[in-house]
């Protein structure tokens, strides 16, 4: 069986993150056939400048272009600050506008806030339709957590939380192997 590779991408550079922890438990919980990575170079990417999208990029963005690239899907867990995507992340995914990894990608969205917010998930589909995504909408789910200071043991101890998480993992897998 071919394993599917699923990039990993959280909006949060908090060292102790809901965002981070539900992508870090779904990793464990990923069924065989999924391989899913965690991509850590967030904070090293360089703020968006379209005169700076020439090659060569710089080193940071060709290594995130390079695993888009390497990967069938994307998984992502976003934060919500001040009613909008986090800039940090807003800036990953300009680095992606102009690359020829992104479009079509499949793409499943998970929020973690307990609280209902919905406004960065409905500035992240707006973008991503934008950018030529595939949302997965079966693959797209809350997942409410405590927020600030949840970790992946708290996740994975939770069979509820577990569930969830195995269910958006089986409908990526599906939708991957029918690709």
């Amino acid at each position: 069986m071919m394993r599917r590779r699923v990039l990993c991408l959280s909006g949060s550079l908090r060292r102790i993150s809901a965002n981070t922890a539900v992508l870090q438990a779904a990793q464990q919980l990923a069924p065989d056939a999924l391989e899913l990575e965690l991509y850590g170079g967030l904070g090293g990417l360089p703020l968006f400048n379209p005169d700076d999208e020439v090659e060569p990029l710089p080193a940071s963005v060709q290594a995130l272009r390079s695993a888009i690239g390497r990967s069938d899907a994307l998984l992502i867990a976003c934060p919500e600050y001040a009613h909008g995507v986090p800039g940090t992340f807003k800036n990953l995914l300009d680095w992606l506008v102009g690359s020829l990894e992104f479009p079509g990608k499949l793409v499943a969205l998970l929020n973690t806030s307990g609280r209902g917010s919905s406004h960065a998930q409905a500035a992240l589909r707006e973008i991503l339709g934008t950018m030529s995504a595939q949302l997965l909408e079966s693959a797209c789910m809350t997942v409410p957590l405590s927020g600030a200071g949840c970790e992946v043991g708290a996740i994975l101890g939770n069979e509820a939380r577990c569930a969830e998480l195995r269910g958006v993992l089986a409908a990526l897998a599906t939708e991957l192997s029918a690709t």
